[in-house]
């Protein structure tokens, strides 16, 4: 079954077929989700069978709306889907823009919809091994540093998040 999300053709948003999305690197909506514990942040890395970055670290969850669906709501169901984290009281820190290779011809160029949520300290995961190899929590300051020291392991929106944009989505 093709997944179809919201992307802009010229001027006009309508839905595309992801894969095509990504081959065409037409511009398109995502979301992003940052889950806290004061300074920590919970970080997954990408299950080894994901279409693209397998295997690297990214933020809580990322995904694409599909076409219909709210952003807020796109990011309930993701943090489910990918954690099994339900309940969250999720914030919005507004939209940032990149545009990146993420290897074997695919292109993001996406419109992001940013949101924070701030996790109790028995909130259990339950992380979904078609999507998530591994998850941990990890102070900012240290994320930055393994990030400096070793990009690869990264992904290109993790990198580009925190390197032009970690103000305005951890700011208090």
């Amino acid at each position: 079954m093709s997944v179809m999300i919201p992307a802009w053709v010229g001027d006009t948003l309508t839905p595309v077929e992801k894969m095509d999305v990504h081959r065409r690197g037409l511009p398109h909506k995502a979301i992003s989700v940052f889950v806290m514990r004061g300074t920590r942040t919970l970080i997954q890395r990408r299950a080894l069978s994901k279409y693209h970055t397998p295997g690297l670290w990214a933020n809580t969850c990322c995904t694409h709306p599909n076409w219909g669906e709210t952003p807020l709501d796109c990011a309930h169901r993701r943090l489910r889907e990918e954690l099994g984290i339900t309940g969250l009281a999720l914030r919005h820190r507004g939209q940032v823009a990149y545009r990146a290779d993420v290897g074997g011809g695919l292109i993001e160029d996406e419109r992001v919809e940013i949101y924070v949520a701030d996790a109790p300290s028995d909130m259990p995961l339950d992380p979904n091994p078609g999507e998530v190899a591994a998850a941990r929590w990890i102070e900012l300051s240290a994320l930055e540093a393994e990030i400096a020291a070793h990009p690869a392991r990264f992904t290109p929106w993790l990198r580009i998040y925190l390197a032009e944009h970690a103000e305005a989505i951890f700011a208090a």
